[in-house]
């Protein structure tokens, strides 16, 4: 195996610097344009999920304020329910006299 003089390793070390400088600027700047472009799609989906989270977070209150109104109507009725209930089962027992 041949040893390449340090000469010839800077020659190509050189050649490949010398294709990089005249690649890697094109190839930044599309980059810089793909990093762009990705901001503002990732700004665009942000902006509707934060639409989407404010529908559903006004929608969850509406529901919320209705069960608040109705629920005091469902207490009643379960109330009445039980007194009913309450009322049955006081009367199939036998009256006990009062202690003293």
């Amino acid at each position: 195996m041949s040893r390449r003089t340090l000469e010839d390793r800077v020659e190509t070390l050189e050649s490949k610097v010398d294709a990089l400088e005249q690649l890697l600027p094109a190839r930044m700047t599309a980059l810089e344009g793909q990093v762009s472009q990705l901001r503002e799609e990732v700004r665009s989906e942000f902006s509707a999920v934060r639409v989407e989270m404010r529908a559903l977070h006004d929608s969850t209150l509406v529901a919320i304020r209705a069960g608040d109104e109705e629920t005091p109507v469902y207490m009643r009725v379960l109330f009445e329910d039980f007194k009913a209930e309450r009322r049955l089962m006081d009367d199939g027992r036998p009256k006990r006299s009062k202690r003293r």
